[in-house]
């Protein structure tokens, strides 16, 4: 009975002080609210091998839990997009990780007579093992592939439609993959008009725009230089043009365009925020180079995330 008695008394006493401590207000000891933050519309730019590292910037974002409002894409940027829309990420990086020298051989058709060297028609039939009968309409989240009409130069956004076609025309590179005939056009990639397409979410609406751009560091700042040509043969011991083929060639030229263009259309158009991955050492076709690009991809996202987060919740004020 002692033990009893003490443990009621104990009871009511430890009742009545909690009574005591309950607040005076209903809800003032709920835990703070969570602030609200805006979602991100990705402008994923071009840079062929360079932009696997978009996949490791979605890996980081996802990480995080920042959420994605809308995707346009150029060339690889619409590659990696609509793969990570259509919830085949994983597979895509599985892929890239695997590429070596021999496998990408394998997977190039070279064509004679086309459009370009390589037909692509082995490279899409991997995309449809996974994407195939999925149209843009099905994506969860708005999604724009950028393509240039060949005839006319146009810009052209696909935002409905095959996913396949609209990735594929997306980064159909002159001189190497075919143009993409499409009802009466015939795309090619989407680079040569818009390399990052920051203002294809600007017409879109999107209220935080934020760019992953590969092109920021290829030729510093790109200086002019006043330049008067000698009448004096060029010395034997300093051969000039040598060990540039006309591979090498196309592909600087490309970097080239692809570096001004960027410069060009984001001065007009900006970002709310940049994300630039340093991959301005790997080269446009060293695709096998997957691993590097996405760890770099990743490790630029991770470290700009408090940065983001910040920009989110400042825009939905």
């Amino acid at each position: 009975m002692l033990n009893f008695t003490l443990s009621r008394h104990t009871s009511a006493i430890e009742t009545e002080g909690l009574k005591a401590l309950e607040p005076l207000h209903p809800g003032d000891d709920e835990a703070p609210a969570k602030p609200v933050r805006a979602k991100i519309a990705l402008a994923l730019g071009g840079g062929a091998a360079r932009g696997w590292a978009h996949i490791g910037v979605l890996r980081a974002l996802d990480e995080a839990g920042i959420e994605v409002s809308m995707i346009a894409g150029t060339s690889i940027g619409a590659l990696v997009g609509g793969c990570y829309l259509a919830g085949k990420l994983d597979e895509l990086e599985t892929f890239a990780r695997s590429l070596t020298m021999r496998r990408i051989a394998g997977l190039l058709d070279l064509t004679i007579g086309g459009g370009g060297l390589l037909g692509g028609m082995r490279l899409t039939k991997r995309m449809q093992e996974h994407l195939a009968d999925l149209n843009i309409e099905d994506l969860s989240i708005p999604f724009v592939a950028v393509a240039t009409e060949l005839r006319t130069g146009h810009e052209v956004w696909i935002d409905g439609g095959s996913l396949i076609n609209a990735i594929r025309a997306s980064y159909a590179l002159p001189g190497i993959f075919e143009p993409v005939k499409s009802e009466n056009r015939l795309l090619v990639d989407g680079a040569m008009v818009n390399p990052v397409p920051v203002s294809v979410c600007r017409a879109h609406e999107q209220q935080l725009v934020m760019a992953v751009n590969l092109n920021y560091d290829l030729y510093g700042r790109s200086a002019v230089v006043k330049h008067r040509p000698s009448d004096q043969p060029p010395a034997p011991t300093a051969p000039q043009g040598r060990g540039l083929g006309a591979g090498s060639v196309m592909v600087q030229a490309f970097n080239i365009i692809q570096d001004r263009l960027s410069r060009a259309r984001l001065a007009g158009d900006p970002p709310d925020l940049a994300l630039q991955p340093r991959v301005n050492d790997i080269g446009l076709s060293e695709f096998h180079r997957a691993g590097e690009a996405i760890d770099r991809g990743y490790e630029e996202a991770k470290a700009r995330i408090v940065e983001i987060r910040r920009m989110q919740e400042v825009i939905a004020r």
